[in-house]
């Protein structure tokens, strides 16, 4: 939802567009702004390229830090009404804005990036260039940062969808015009519109039939996702789970995975240090499951809602990864049925936030390399178990 544009330079088009979504970000966003531009003008000095920060009517400053960046580059700013917050929001304006320039192609990073470099630039516009118009990011990232991704998003599209894309909901990442034309027809929900966009043009990629490939960025530093989980988990939840329903015809057809070729840097890096609050994280799991009781009770088998309570009130949280598969599936279906799709996302949150968990406890002690195969290994179990999930969503 467009509100309002400043366009000092009054750029009309473009080739190459870089795109800021943002909310509160005035102490940050000049970094990626003025590493993007670097990148742009080294890389790239022939084509015309423009910066454009979408913004959330931030209250703090962002715009004047944006704008007050010291660039080649021009800049544009746009923001949504001061009453419509969403990171969707910032996409669909990105998106319109990319048309409206003629530009061929898009270029997004977060607005709270610490660890960009020029290089990402041409990490993600030499696979456009070369025909792709879908590029997601390689971070090496701490192994507890990015829960959502790990648990739930990398199975989902490896498991059902039978595409091995690491970060499907990593933030930053390249497109095509043609892609951003594609997206802007397809139905958004209002988990859409917030943080639900980034698995939604992911998954809209792959049933679209573009070409899609992966980009490695090194490390990635940027603020801590943990103040959002809760919300963050619900939008994309429900926004993965509309999708998955909606793809249904398409999706069930697929068989062996795809592996998408690889860009950018190969090489391992250290990864973003992580304070992780275990207690905080089981708290928030059993709270959660006493909260949406009746709920799960009603989305899952007899004997898997069993286990769980087993577990829940009082007893050690275990899941396992076979656990968690049964207990996604089942909340699909039940979402795909359920006349209160909203009540199943939240019966799922405290089950996210205990399968999380579990993985901590059995990984605490192992290296990110270990913890990435179990990563692996669980998505195997999502592939393994897809034809039970589509024999149910088959027979409703």
């Amino acid at each position: 939802m467009f509100e309002r544009e400043e366009n000092p330079h009054s750029v009309t088009e473009a080739n190459i567009v870089v795109g800021v979504p943002s909310f509160m970000e005035a102490d940050s966003i000049d970094y990626p702004t003025q590493q993007s531009s670097l990148g742009l003008k080294k890389y790239y000095p022939d084509r015309k390229g423009v910066i454009v920060n979408c913004d959330n009517a931030s209250p703090d400053g962002t715009e004047q830090a944006f704008m007050g960046a010291a660039t080649e580059s021009p800049k544009i700013y746009i923001t949504t009404p001061s009453n419509t917050h969403g990171k969707g929001y910032n996409f669909e304006n990105m998106f319109r804005k990319v048309l409206e320039l003629n530009a061929e192609m898009l270029v997004c990073v977060d607005a709270d990036l610490t660890s960009i470099t020029p290089e990402w630039i041409k990490y993600f516009v030499d696979p456009l260039l070369d025909g792709y118009d879908f590029v997601s990011p390689i971070y090496s990232r701490h192994k507890y940062d990015g829960t959502i991704t790990n648990s739930l998003c990398m199975p989902l599209v490896y498991g059902l969808f039978c595409r091995n894309i690491r970060q499907p909901i990593g933030g930053d990442f390249a497109m095509s015009s043609r892609l951003a034309r594609h997206l802007i027809c397809q139905p958004w929900h209002q988990s859409t519109e917030e943080y639900g966009i980034d698995i939604f043009m992911t998954m809209n990629a792959i049933f679209g039939g573009f070409r899609m490939c992966e980009t490695g960025l090194g490390t990635k530093i940027h603020k801590p996702s943990a103040p959002k989980l809760g919300p963050m988990f619900t939008q994309v939840v429900s926004t993965a789970f509309l999708t998955v329903i909606r793809s249904f015809p398409i999706w069930k057809e697929a068989a062996a995975i795809e592996r998408s070729p690889l860009y950018g840097l190969r090489q391992k890096m250290s990864p973003q240090e992580l304070e992780v609050d275990r207690t905080a994280i089981e708290k928030s799991a059993r709270d959660g499951f006493v909260q949406m009781q009746g709920q799960i009770e009603r989305s899952l088998s007899a004997e898997l809602y069993c286990d769980l309570s087993r577990m829940f009130c009082g007893g050690a949280i275990d899941i396992t990864p076979e656990q968690w598969c049964r207990i996604v599936y089942d909340m699909i279906e039940a979402f795909a049925t359920s006349p209160d799709q909203h009540s199943v996302v939240e019966a799922l949150k405290g089950l996210y936030f205990g399968r999380a968990l579990s993985f901590m406890n059995k990984t605490w002690e192992w290296s990110t390399e270990q913890a990435e195969e179990e990563i692996l290994s669980q998505a195997d179990i999502f592939h393994a178990q897809r034809g039970g999930l589509i024999g149910k969503l088959e027979a409703i």
